[in-house]
This record gives C-alpha cells, structure tokens and sequence, in this order.
C-alpha cells in the first residue's frame, strides 16, 4: 500500500543521521497554524541538533487517479524532482548533495508529497529549502524524462505481473474494494500508463498540489519566524485551491469471497482480510491494541505462534490495520508451501476466530500493553520520526496531542474492549481470502 519513490542528494548528514538522535522525551510540542498562502503548518523546534527536517504533504495520493488515467498520480509524484523551474535532474542532485541536503518522496493511498533534511546552518539550509520550494512550485516534467520514465515504470509493471506477491496484493484490493478508489493499483496498469502524456501530469498537479491542501511538518533546529517564513517559501508559489471532492465511503463486504490464483511458484501467498478502520476511529486504540495481541507483535502474537512455532508452516505470519481517510485494510498474510497452503490458512482462520470469541487473556494483554507503551518512545526519538508523526497528524486532522495521548489511550483499553471493536469491526463470515500459488480445488 505503500509506495516510495526516489531520494536525491545525501552527502555530508550521513554522520549526523547515525549519531545525531533527538532525545527522547515526554510532551511532544507541537506548534500549528495555517501559512499566509492557506497551508496547514505543525512545528516542533529543537535546538539539540544542528539538523532541519521538513515535509509537506499533499491530497494527491492514489485514490486521486481515475480509472482510464491510472498510474498518473505515482508517476506524477515521482517525476517532479526530475526537472523543476529550468533546472535539470542533474543539477538538482548536486546543488542537494552540495550542502549534503537528501530529497525523498513519499506516495500513498490518501497522500503523496516531498521531505526535505538539511543542515540548520543559513547557508546550508536557505540552498536546500529552495531546491524543494521549486520542486514543488515549478516542476517542468521534461518531455523525455516523462517519455523514459515512463517506459521504467511499464517495465516494472510488467515483471510484477509474473510474481506472486504482487499478483496477490492487487488482486486483495480489488477483491475487497472493488470500484472504490482504494482498490486501484497505485502505479496503474502498463496501458494506462501507456497513454498517459505530459500534458496529464501537469494538469494533475494543478488540480492537486495546491496551498490549500498542502500539510507543511517542520522539525529542528529553527525558530518559530524561521518555520513561518519556510512554510511560505514552500507554499506561496503553488496553486490556491485544489479540486477537493469527497472520496467515496466505503462499503462493507456482503459476504466471504475466496479466490485461487494458479501460479509456478514453490510457495503459495495467502491474503485474508476486508475493509478495517480510519484514521480518528473510535475504536482505533482497541483494534491497534488488539491487532498486537493476533498479529502484529512478532513472536509474541498468536498467529505467527500458531503457524511458526507450533506447526512451522511458514517462516513468518502477520496481521495488520492501515487506517487511512476512510477505512483502510485489515489484512493477515503469510507464505507457505503449496501442499502446505490449505494448512495453514485454516490455522489463520481458526486462530482468528479464536480471537474474536475469546479476546486477549489478561498475560497477553499486559505483556503488549508494556511492549507498546514502553517503546513508544522509542518510535519518536529522532526528528525524521516526529516529523512522520507531525505529517499524520496534520493530514488527518489528529489532535495536537496525539503523540502524549498515545500511551495513555493504549494503556485504558481493556480486554472487553478489544473483544467487542473485534467482533463489530472483523467479521470471519465476510473476508476476502486470495490464495497466489495454491493448487485449485
């Protein structure tokens, strides 16, 4: 679900990046207001680095693509940094990698945008933030490079239709989101993208890399003038208003649906899963909480003890939720054998609904409730982690205090709880099942 795109630049931070972790500590405090130009702002200062990390993030991720034009949205994204305001793909990698600055791009469901991480000293950082303010601003999306990257990425499409994870990844989306936004591939098919000319990429960004839709995180060492002046570098040039229609709800599965796709591989991909929760969900804490306890804990959850330890079906198992504007996947996966697939997939589905019937027992729910909140610190320690926290919580409108909340919140679910979001949110009698590389029945 999760698509990341070219970094350009790096250099001298490389030290900094090893050595320089932020310390980590209690109260997070998280600055926000809206730019001159109409973006949301959310800033963390810290003076302990010389280090500046920024983002911003736009409403141009894959669920903007239509069906006739798929794969403009990714290749959009990934293209402009490959020319920007007269400036060549060349030229923009070595006035980055000059002041050891690095430039990544970032491309998901809901969003897409760029990050910036540089030095804080004025020379260093002032070269670098205006690579990215043209990057976003002014990207040119030269003829050739669309034409050639283009053809990258209909060869990469191509290979993924021969593997199996892929194949079971899109054929899962589909299978449980049908014609909803959410269902499309993200880079499209090889005749879409086929089709797509540069005039298509301009007039995506135009409709969607706009001031007002844009989420501008800022983490390091800079001032609150220092922040409100790089918020409007970055977002004063761009387009006022974006086209901001409402994405579809989606709808719940009807009924279970199993599909088995033949494939040569010695291994069969087994997907079970349905439309889960969104960002902001009252059950959220409960569901997350929970999905430790069967899937998402590693060596502690019950699935991967189930499947690995007990029967040593599969090298590794899991379960997840990936909240985005409107409900996301609830997904468990595994990889097994293909005379062991029929196996395993009833293990995962007995192990779920065990689950749901059962809840956590109270062993299980202390041991993810200390492993949660105790690391949690560990998941904000550095600046480029916070400033994920900061893109999350301003894209989807996340309380400023989310990050404080967090632990307090996991550690007041209690096991009726989860049990009850479990049996309303995850229903086995209406799962997809996608099985690449099983024998048919």
């Amino acid at each position: 679900m999760l698509n990341k795109l070219k970094i350009a630049g790096g250099g001298l931070l490389a030290c900094f990046f090893v050595l320089g972790i932020t310390p980590a500590h209690a109260g997070v405090k998280i600055q926000s207001w809206q730019a001159k130009s109409g973006a949301k702002v959310l800033f963390v200062e810290n003076h302990d680095l010389p280090m500046l990390d920024v983002a911003v993030q736009f409403d141009a991720g894959s669920r903007r693509d239509i069906p006739k034009k798929l794969g403009r949205a990714s290749l959009t994204a990934s293209l402009m940094q490959l020319g920007a305001g007269g400036l060549s793909e060349e030229v923009i990698a070595k006035r980055l990698a000059d002041v050891g600055a690095q430039m990544g791009a970032s491309f998901e469901p809901d969003r897409a945008g760029y990050s910036l991480r540089t030095l804080s000293s004025q020379r260093e950082r002032e070269q670098a933030l205006q690579i990215l303010a043209t990057v976003l601003t002014a990207p040119d999306f030269p003829e050739a490079v669309v034409q050639r990257e283009k053809a990258r990425v209909i060869a990469a499409l191509k290979e993924a239709e021969t593997q199996p994870a892929s194949i079971a990844d899109k054929a899962f989306s589909k299978a449980i989101y049908g014609a909803h936004p959410y269902g499309l591939p993200p880079d499209g098919f090889v005749e879409t993208v086929a089709k797509l000319t540069r005039e298509d990429l301009l007039n995506f960004y135009k409709l969607r890399y706009a001031a007002a839709s844009a989420v501008v995180a800022i983490m390091g060492d800079v001032t609150r003038m220092d922040a409100e002046a790089i918020a409007e570098l970055l977002t004063t040039g761009l387009v006022a208003e974006a086209a901001c229609e409402d994405i579809p709800a989606v709808e719940p599965l009807a009924q279970a649906y199993t599909e088995r796709i033949a494939h040569p591989a010695s291994q069969a991909h087994i997907l079970i899963g349905a439309p889960g929760m969104k960002r902001g969900d009252a059950d959220y804490f409960a569901l997350y909480l929970g999905n430790y306890v069967l899937g998402g804990g590693g060596f502690d959850s019950r699935i991967l003890k189930e499947i690995r330890q007990k029967r040593g079906l599969a090298y590794s198992a899991h379960s997840y939720f990936v909240p985005l504007k409107q409900e996301g996947p609830f997904q468990i996966g595994l990889q097994t054998k293909k005379q062991d697939a029929d196996t395993a997939l009833k293990v995962a589905q007995e192990t779920l609904v065990r689950f749901i019937q059962e809840g956590p027992s109270a062993a299980e729910l202390k041991q993810a409730k200390n492993n949660i909140i105790l690391g949690f610190p560990l998941r904000i320690d550095s600046n480029a982690e916070i400033l994920g926290y900061l893109g999350v919580i301003g894209f989807y409108d996340l309380p400023l205090t989310y990050l404080d909340d967090f632990p307090r919140q996991i550690n007041q679910v209690s096991a009726r709880e989860i049990q009850d979001a479990f049996k309303r949110r995850v229903q086995p009698d209406k799962l997809v099942t996608v099985i690449v590389g099983a024998p048919e029945n």
